[in-house]
């Protein structure tokens, strides 16, 4: 496989627990990834790694955590899912996405041992996921990158990623989410995520449900993984807020800094203390230039599709929310924007707490168009609709199946001191950025 094409096709091939909802969790584990890793030379060996967990927030804990180490001089490899708009979004290396060709290399290599696992067992062969993560591995090693940042795909305890040994562990949030297959408590589910968990070494988390962080704790606890909590160990405060991004005090140990983050969520502070507090863990950098260079790395991160500004006139967002805690997040981040109407483009995934994520975003929109971005995974618009039409009767409601349409319809409609809104689901937010954008240039 010398293109990216053929690189896709192949990897097209395998099984995708993403787009197969169905597929049981049981059916998950790390023996395939161990034995496809060991049969490549176990390239997770050689990499000092921060391994993110949670169910919001981890994605932009991780690349926060890259604009820092990069500003603190350090060469990084990130690997996080899903992807926006293209499934190479998920490889970085030094703050890029890794080429085409360098990647479908990459692909190459693991095929073949893909292949013979396969071949051998065909009931534990490697998954797609299983797949892209020794993909991922296998160049961060080769390239020697200083630190691996490894975003968990799903859960923890039983998710590909969890075949490293990293240096520091991070669980973000826990709510409920993706019950049919962590668990149908917020207990359950954190440990499950508190599965990444290591003998000695730094566990760091967000500000969890007290039952969640019990369970989080008694796991910590049990495997002698020392546990640094937001809020009691490292603090953050949001100083300020507008439409330049958040000024935030940060403090952590010897590190007491004041910095400006350029978005408009006001929930990133506390991802961005998280990757302050697992970048210090790594004991890698003095306090005073940990400090500055959280200064120079924040002010200049970039986190698409979250709460992410496309345009000022009209204001332009995309947000990628598909639950309840992530929406409430979206509309106090859209509650100050100055703007004469919202017109909100709005699809859902199927298994998502509809009616929770429209009571948060209905209250602020004067105009909905409802779509269907993902053939297979996304709730019919029809179902959608009657949804709303029962919670907001007055609201001026489109049904416009093709997302293409839908997105391209309400951008030409946007007057310029509108807000126009695209959310409720990654697949959204990645059809919503190609096309707005283009727009926007």
């Amino acid at each position: 496989m010398r293109t990216l094409a053929a690189a896709s096709a192949w990897l097209e091939g395998l099984i995708n627990v993403e787009r197969r909802p169905e597929w049981p969790y049981q059916r998950l584990g790390l023996d395939p990834i161990r034995r496809l890793l060991a049969r490549l030379g176990d390239p997770q060996a050689r990499l000092s790694a921060i391994h993110v967990a949670g169910s919001k927030g981890k994605g932009s804990t991780a690349l926060l955590a890259e604009a820092l180490l990069r500003a603190a001089g350090e060469r990084v490899g990130t690997f996080t899912s899903p992807h926006l708009e293209r499934w190479t979004e998920r490889f970085r290396i030094d703050g890029r996405e890794v080429e085409g060709e360098h990647l479908a290399a990459a692909i190459e290599r693991v095929r073949p041992h893909v292949e013979a696992l396969r071949a051998d067992d065909p009931a534990r062969a490697p998954t797609f996921f299983d797949a892209i993560t020794a993909a991922a591995l296998l160049l961060f090693a080769e390239a020697r990158v200083d630190r691996a940042i490894v975003e968990v795909g799903l859960g923890g305890r039983l998710d590909s990623t969890n075949a490293i040994d990293p240096a520091v562990t991070c669980i973000t949030t826990i709510e409920l989410e993706h019950t049919d297959k962590l668990g149908t408590t917020l207990e359950a589910i954190a440990r499950e995520k508190a599965g990444i968990a290591k003998p000695g070494r730094p566990l760091v988390i967000g500000a969890l449900p007290p039952e969640a962080e019990a369970a989080v704790r008694e796991c910590a606890d049990d495997v002698g993984a020392p546990l640094a909590r937001l809020g009691h160990d490292f603090h953050v405060e949001v100083r300020g807020a507008g439409e330049a991004g958040l000024r935030l005090a940060l403090r952590d140990g010897e590190i007491a800094v004041e910095t400006l983050l350029p978005t408009l969520g006001a929930h990133q502070a506390a991802n961005a203390a998280l990757a302050l507090a697992s970048v210090r863990r790594l004991a890698a950098h003095p306090a005073a230039a940990l400090a500055a260079a959280a200064v120079r790395g924040f002010a200049g991160v970039h986190l698409p599709g979250r709460v992410e500004l496309l345009s000022r006139a009209p204001w332009i967002v995309v947000d990628a929310a598909h639950t309840a805690a992530s929406a409430r997040a979206l509309a106090r981040a859209l509650a100050p924007l100055p703007r004469d109407r919202l017109h909100l483009v709005l699809s859902v995934s199927a298994g998502k707490d509809l009616l929770a994520i429209l009571e948060a975003l209905l209250p602020l929109a004067d105009q909905l168009t409802v779509t269907r971005a993902e053939p297979t995974r996304s709730l019919a618009p029809a179902e959608i609709a009657a949804a709303v039409r029962a919670a907001a009767p007055q609201l001026a409601l489109r049904v416009v199946p093709n997302p293409n349409l839908a997105l391209r319809a309400a951008r030409e409609a946007a007057a310029r001191d509108s807000l126009l809104v695209a959310t409720g689901s990654v697949y959204l937010a990645g059809i919503a950025r190609r096309i707005w954008r283009g727009a926007s240039d």
